[in-house]
């Protein structure tokens, strides 16, 4: 399984939501490159880097952080948060970024997804509140369920849908596997769970799951998982 320690920028600083709600932040690191650069040292080889500010702008609002995080370590990086055209995703992966993430765009317009997943490493970011999909930096909940958006991309080359259970996000009350697992049956693409994790535990039931990879937030931050543990038991399996 591979993990990937996550960082979300919000105007500049490492910071954790609650349920993805913007005034809930709270700010664990002033230099969020440093963060990574830990990440690192602890044997992670992905970093999953969410512009918050951009995903409510709609456009790249932390270049400057993302850019010290690219230039700071040898991780690789899938980054969302505000790309919505072509010349986005461009800038990214000329800056460094190994894999873009599609999330509100995938749900207004799938095609243009399909269309970026034939020519870019794209994951479609799906984020859902009691099953049905929320946009805009889940300020909006639409009336699509998240597994009818996931069947959506089955075909299309996406490399990942990365899952959000939003009610569980930032809260460490554990993973929702049995969504994630849905997710992955209905669409036979490679899916990242995201949201919830607390534990060594959750590791070990997405493992069973057969669950592609996990995003590790507010766990690592807050203490309660020790990142080495987790990448010294995916080796062992």
């Amino acid at each position: 399984m591979v993990i990937l320690p996550a960082i979300d920028l919000k105007d500049g600083k490492a910071v954790r939501l609650t349920k993805g709600l913007m005034d809930t932040a709270k700010i664990y690191s002033d230099e969020p490159w440093q963060v990574a650069k830990r990440f690192e040292e602890l044997g992670s080889e992905w970093l999953h880097l969410v512009d918050l500010n951009g995903a409510f702008a709609g456009k790249p609002e932390n270049l400057e952080q993302i850019k010290k995080i690219l230039e700071n370590t040898d991780l690789k990086v899938e980054l969302g948060g505000g790309i919505r055209d072509e010349e986005t995703i461009k800038m990214y992966l000329e800056l460094g970024v190994d894999r873009l993430i599609l999330g509100s765009i995938a749900v207004k317009d799938p095609e243009f997804v399909k269309k970026m997943a034939k020519k870019y490493p794209i994951a479609v970011g799906i984020d859902a509140k009691d099953g049905y999909v929320a946009v805009e930096g889940w300020a909006e909940v639409s009336s699509m369920k998240a597994t009818d958006l996931a069947k959506e991309f089955a075909d299309a080359g996406v490399e990942a849908i990365i899952a959000t259970d939003i009610s569980k996000d930032g809260t460490l009350s554990g993973v929702n596997a049995k969504f994630v697992k849905e997710i992955q049956d209905i669409s036979g693409i490679n899916v990242i769970a995201s949201g919830g994790v607390r534990d060594i535990n959750d590791i070990k039931l997405l493992i069973k799951n057969k669950i592609y990879g996990t995003i590790i937030g507010k766990a690592f931050y807050e203490g309660t998982i020790d990142l080495e543990e987790v990448f010294k038991l995916i080796k062992e399996k």
